[in-house]
């Protein structure tokens, strides 16, 4: 009769103090490793190898913790042993360690730096394998009103029309707004496109009077901001039509 309790080299028969969920709770996470600690999410191995085993394999198929928290749910299917409930497990445990990690920007939070707007946005975003267009609503006082997703994009190319961006910040009554977006390259370098929709965006805002603060592209670690750079001008009166 087959061992109903799995294979012989399971967590089931490793000394308990060897085991990671009870070596967590006696000793703390930081005394386990990456695949120690995706095991207790995984919960079970296959019928050949231990959970740990299992976790070992996927941090190598996935080049670590940085490509597990990239792909996608197929992809980790793909892994044997690893099924789609254990791959939604394994997305939503990634999910909330990002946002764990991102600084609250909650209504009336003051935006001081585009370093705030980094520390908020970089956990949430520099996985994300398309483009994410997001603009943050302020008052007066540059308090937050509110923060959305305006477009979400392909790989390379992100929408975004001015009528949307603006049509929110007067229904919200918003005196100034600023502007975010991910490079999925990693990359924040502004492309041309990048340059003109900024202008596009400060031009509409001049007619309308609300203020573009900022535009800000965040890439792997590292962000460009227009205003830092003083590429956040007026558009001039003869400037192409938006």
């Amino acid at each position: 009769m087959a061992d109903l309790k799995g294979p012989r080299n399971g967590i089931v028969h490793w000394p308990k103090t060897e085991r990671p969920r009870e070596r967590l709770l006696s000793k703390g996470s930081e005394s386990l490793s990456d695949a120690h600690l995706l095991a207790i999410l995984l919960r079970t191995g296959r019928r050949d190898s231990s959970a740990v085993q299992v976790a070992i394999e996927l941090l190598d198929r996935m080049g670590g913790l940085g490509g597990l928290a990239a792909c996608g749910i197929e992809e980790l299917c793909a892994i044997q042993g690893i099924g789609p409930a254990k791959a939604a497990q394994l997305k939503a445990a990634l999910a909330l360690g990002r946002r764990s990690l991102a600084i609250p920007l909650s209504t009336g939070t003051r935006i001081s730096s585009s370093a705030d707007l980094f520390k908020h946005f970089h956990p949430v975003l520099r996985d994300v394998k398309h483009e994410l267009f997001k603009v943050v609503l302020l008052d007066a006082k540059n308090m937050v009103v509110k923060e959305t997703t305006v477009s979400e994009g392909s790989l390379t190319l992100s929408i975004v029309h001015p009528r949307e961006v603006f049509a929110l910040a007067i229904r919200e009554s918003a005196a100034a707004v600023i502007f975010l977006h991910n490079h999925p390259s990693g990359d924040p370098t502004p492309s041309m496109e990048d340059r003109r929709l900024t202008d596009r965006l400060v031009a509409a805002g001049s007619v309308l009077g609300i203020r573009v603060l900022d535009h800000l592209i965040i890439g792997d670690g590292r962000y460009v901001s227009f205003a830092d750079e003083g590429w956040l001008t007026r558009p001039r009166d003869d400037q192409e039509d938006m």
